[in-house]
């Protein structure tokens, strides 16, 4: 395993562009069919039943009820809400969701209708998804969903900046985001489909964890491939070395993709191999999967009494 950096080594990072270059362009190169092994061989770990009761109760409390589309109304968003408060509502010990994503304009229906229930509202920001904007609109963006009471932003990175290796302006442009945000948590969208290689994708989480980011994230949603294992070791990787280097935990979320309570498994066999026990909390782990969620409800109702229930409507990340 490659040697994680020190925390005197990340605060040499951050001194000027050239230092952060220097510093992201000199972690390990990623060994991609040793990461793909080792992702797909804790992809057939089993668990027994008492603990699959425990994974689906987890991911169902780990999950981002969103709903990012043009056609969203405030009707829409009062339905996701009342669906996060109480998942299965004929069986109320189900826990609820972690948080209810939204686009900024409908964020204050959301805060209003889970006022006192301690479910997060996340909005997305900054010309979500292209991240086409100037930085003016973007952190207008940010301070307007703020305002409205998200206490959580999604933010995307400009990949554009980023491929062309500018990362000086994407690290800046992360750092005045999370000024934006005050007291509100941070996630980072790296859309690492669009970031070509396992290396940027190392690169991008680093970078992201460097500006302040709380959480770094796969993907839009928007864009393929979104979510994948091998990609999720990778953000794994770093927070556990972030936090070996800091003491800072901070946080990584998958979305896109994951559909069923197999690959929610999957993922948090994952976490608790790779990063380890501490992230298994949603305070450190989400999902960015809405469909994913009426699954982990059908099979959760199988485990208790073999029952499934049909799938309602979900609105999709």
């Amino acid at each position: 395993m490659a040697q994680s950096p020190t925390s005197s080594e990340l605060a040499d990072a951050v001194r000027d562009d050239r230092s952060l270059r220097r510093f992201l362009h000199g972690l390990p190169g990623v060994d991609q069919v040793g990461l793909e092994q080792r992702a797909a061989g804790l992809a057939t770990r089993s668990i027994k039943k008492d603990a699959k009761r425990w994974a689906i109760d987890t991911a169902i409390s780990m999950v981002d009820l969103t709903t990012l589309e043009g056609a969203d109304t405030e009707g829409k968003v009062r339905a996701l809400c009342a669906k996060a408060r109480r998942p299965d509502p004929e069986r109320p010990d189900t826990p609820p969701v972690a948080a209810v994503c939204v686009y900024s304009d409908l964020a204050a229906t959301a805060v209003r209708e889970l006022d006192g229930t301690g479910i997060h509202v996340a909005s997305v920001a900054t010309a979500f998804p292209s991240g086409r904007a100037a930085r003016a609109v973007k952190l207008a963006d940010v301070e307007f969903a703020v305002a409205a009471g998200a206490d959580e932003i999604d933010m995307v990175i400009d990949r554009g900046a980023f491929l062309s290796g500018r990362y000086g302006q994407v690290f800046e442009e992360i750092q005045a985001v999370k000024a934006a945000c005050g007291e509100a948590h941070l996630k980072v969208i790296l859309e690492t489909g669009e970031l070509a290689t396992l290396d940027n994708v190392r690169r991008a989480s680093w970078l992201a964890l460097l500006a302040g980011g709380d959480f770094i994230k796969t993907s839009t949603g928007k864009v393929a491939p979104a979510a994948t294992l091998p990609v999720t070791h990778l953000m794994l990787q770093a927070v556990r070395d972030w936090r070996d280097a800091t003491g800072e935990l901070r946080g990584v979320k998958p979305a896109g993709g994951i559909r069923n309570t197999k690959d929610a498994i999957r993922y948090l066999v994952a976490v608790h191999e790779v990063a380890g026990p501490e992230w298994l909390t949603p305070d450190l782990f989400r999902f960015g999967a809405s469909s994913l969620l009426n699954d982990l409800l059908m099979q959760r109702r199988t485990q208790l009494d073999g029952h499934y229930s049909g799938p309602d409507h979900v609105a999709v990340d």
